[in-house]
């Protein structure tokens, strides 16, 4: 005779059964342990994912990293702008393993910006935004907008030469918008400039959005175990052997491509912590003195290029609000990407035209990347110009019509052809 404790247990679905007294009253009132063995190992994960995909479980690692390494920061720093640069400098060189501590903060800013192009690019060759995955591709942008919002405030707090002034010129830029504008730069200012009002607002902020990031992050992986992984060929899982549970086959293959990432990561904090840094946020900040040119950090770089890119007028627009436009428009026009691309074929491998013009959008990317450190004079404007408007072209001009005029390559049958041959071999055939 089945008891009241068992009928309550069968009332669960799935594939998990629970083994212990003490997990079978756990999962009658917290089924964490199948959650997680539904949800996190059992998730069939398409069998064809390749190392590109294992970037999406890197940026969770260094977002524990950098969670991790700025609580125990903020129990040394002190957000003034009389003593924040000496007590960095008292974390790398009074407090124990603080150099290790701060360098890993600060170089993994940088490779968590690595990790994150990577996975975009990796998205937009693929054609992961596409549907039923619009959603998951719309809070990865956030996400990225996130990140870049976290990254610049935490640039600030050091109180070096370039924190004071990026944050002045950033700040600044609001100033151009219409109406909210001033209002919105004097809520971030604590003022009229940048001074100690401010970097209490950006200490605030660098800490509490990396949680914000961290719950977005639970969201984004929601909305991508509802459709399921996309794959380098584009074709949806549709039979079992399309599949593979997501341990120990992707875990393993995530945890071999975190410490092959960490090689690099180590390389950089043990030995060079600094040289990812401008050499100007190593003097103390002094409003009377301006750097001969003023950049952000390398991973903003590319929209700090779109910003200056504009220095003409267009009608009733001038030329900072039209930067101010380009630049949060490169961010926004992501947003609408999966409706702008009109091909119905998701991966790159199959489309002939489209190749050129996406590796052609890397490199320019990467083009606008360097224009950004250069000074905003002679050919580099240019050039800003150039690679500006390729960005935006590529978005809302070639991607349309390349769906409507490209013959794409024939797709396979299944992701079970894809892998094992044009037989599709069944589970007890053996693969040539």
């Amino acid at each position: 005779m089945a008891t009241s404790s068992d009928s309550k247990a069968t009332t669960h679905s799935g594939g998990y059964v629970p083994g212990t007294r003490i997990e079978r009253w756990l999962d009658e009132r917290l089924p964490i342990l199948r959650f997680s063995k539904e949800h996190l190992m059992d998730f069939p994960t398409p069998r064809n994912l390749n190392y590109w995909w294992t970037f999406g479980g890197i940026l969770a690692f260094m977002l524990v990293v950098q969670i991790a390494t700025g609580v125990v920061l903020v129990m040394h720093y002190t957000p003034n702008v009389d003593m924040a640069f000496a007590s960095v400098e008292q974390i790398r060189r009074d407090v124990n393993y603080g150099r290790i501590i701060q360098g890993t903060h600060a170089v993994g800013a940088s490779m968590f910006f690595f990790a994150a192009y990577v996975h975009m690019f990796r998205g937009l060759y693929y054609g992961s935004y596409k549907a039923p995955r619009e959603i998951i591709w719309m809070l990865g942008v956030i996400l990225f907008i996130l990140l870049m919002a976290t990254a610049f405030m935490g640039y600030v707090l050091p109180w070096g030469q370039m924190s004071l002034w990026g944050a002045t010129v950033i700040t600044g830029i609001f100033s151009a918008i219409p109406i909210v504008g001033e209002p919105i730069q004097t809520l971030l200012l604590g003022g009229v400039s940048v001074a100690n009002p401010t970097l209490n607002r950006f200490f605030s902020l660098h800490y509490l959005l990396p949680f914000i990031i961290a719950a977005v992050v639970v969201l984004h992986i929601w909305a991508l175990h509802v459709p399921g992984n996309n794959n380098p060929t584009g074709v949806e899982v549709k039979e079992s052997r399309d599949a593979l549970p997501f341990h120990p086959y992707y875990t393993m293959k995530d945890l071999f491509a975190i410490v092959v990432f960490l090689i690099p990561f180590a390389w950089f904090v043990f030995f060079a912590p600094d040289i990812l840094g401008h050499a100007d946020n190593y003097i103390p900040a002094n409003p009377q003195v301006t750097p001969a040119y003023i950049v952000p950090e390398w991973y903003l770089l590319p929209f700090y290029t779109m910003l200056r890119a504009i220095d003409f007028n267009v009608l009733f627009i001038d030329s900072k609000l039209g930067g101010v436009i380009v630049m949060f428009g490169s961010l926004l026009v992501l947003f609408v990407l999966p409706w702008l691309d009109t091909s119905k074929v998701r991966s790159g491998t199959f489309r002939p035209l489209f190749k050129p013009f996406f590796w052609l959008f890397v490199v320019n990317f990467i083009a606008l990347a360097y224009l950004g450190a250069q000074p905003a004079e002679g050919i580099y404007v240019l050039l800003a110009k150039v690679t500006t408007a390729y960005y935006f072209a590529y978005f809302l001009v070639i991607l349309p019509i390349l769906g409507r005029i490209e013959k794409p390559a024939p797709l396979p049958a299944s992701i079970s052809q894809s892998v094992l041959g044009e037989r599709g071999n069944g589970p007890n055939e053996k693969v040539a």
